[in-house]
């Protein structure tokens, strides 16, 4: 009886916040897609209607619709292939004693609490900047000419900074599971003559896999919901609008509310497509 009773006082506490958090989570989303098959336009109030499935269709049948897919998926690829591959360098050099070692962790890792607003600002004037920015001066001390990084290369510039923000985050995930490697294994190889590349492949990587899993779920979550530094940067021009801003763009700027929540319902709908083969791909190492 204690235990039942207990068990019922525990569902009884935990109860308002789950039913909090469901709220939170499925009155936007039920009325988003209530909206989604309404004509609703901001310029025209109290003239909805009920439009069924013509704003799904409109929102896919435009033209920025596939080329905001392409980008989404460019930009999530080509951060993952950054902060995997840069987080794994930098996690092996951290993992080295040398002095100044903590300094440089936290050094290693304050970019990822930066606003990505700010971040965007930050690139976009101080560093990419044709004219002021610090690569700018650095092409002309060369005596070469500066590089219009949000010109030239907009989408590319966009991975850069997100990329930055997120390298931190697999640094940390990569190191950790680095520390916790069995270190008398690798001075067995290491005496056995195993070489470093050897040790590398065949006991390094085989234990950060669940490591490396986990920076990709995590990070493909986020990384599909991009937004405020392509607004900051390039104001979704040039080729770089994701599937996020289009949604932003439909709703806000183009004031078509039915139209932008059912590419809301859409770009929920394919997040989740992203999400399930991704857990059924990688997500096994996470069972081993």
């Amino acid at each position: 009886m204690a235990t039942a009773h207990s068990r019922a006082a525990a569902r009884l506490m935990v109860s308002p916040a789950v039913i909090l958090l469901f709220l939170w989570m499925i009155v936007p989303l039920a009325m988003t897609l209530y909206f989604s098959f309404l004509r609703y336009n901001l310029l025209s109030p109290g003239t909805e209607s009920w439009a069924g499935f013509s704003n799904y269709t409109y929102f896919v049948a435009q033209p920025a619709f596939w080329q905001a897919i392409t980008n989404t998926l460019i930009l999530v690829l080509g951060v993952l292939a950054i902060t995997v591959v840069g987080g794994l360098l930098l996690a092996l050099l951290l993992d080295q004693p040398f002095w100044g070692q903590g300094v440089v962790r936290v050094l290693v890792i304050a970019p990822f609490f930066v606003m990505p607003t700010v971040s965007g600002l930050v690139w976009k004037n101080m560093f990419m900047n044709p004219v002021n920015g610090m690569f700018a001066h650095i092409a002309n001390s060369l005596g070469l000419q500066p590089y219009d990084f949000l010109t030239q290369s907009p989408l590319a510039s966009i991975v850069l900074i997100v990329a930055w923000q997120w390298l931190p985050f697999s640094t940390l995930i990569l190191l950790t599971a680095l520390q916790s490697l069995d270190r008398e294994q690798m001075d067995a190889a290491e005496m056995d003559g195993a070489p470093p590349l050897s040790r590398f492949w065949y006991l390094t990587l085989p234990h950060l896999s669940r490591a490396v899993t986990v920076v990709i779920l995590i990070q493909t979550i986020f990384l599909l919901s991009v937004f405020a530094e392509i607004l900051v940067t390039t104001n979704g021009s040039l080729g770089t609008a994701n599937l996020p801003f289009l949604v932003y763009a439909q709703s806000l700027l183009n004031y078509d509310v039915g139209g932008g929540s059912a590419g809301g319902i859409i770009a929920v709908i394919l997040a989740n497509i992203v999400a399930f083969f991704l857990m059924r791909m990688i997500g096994k190492n996470l069972d081993t």
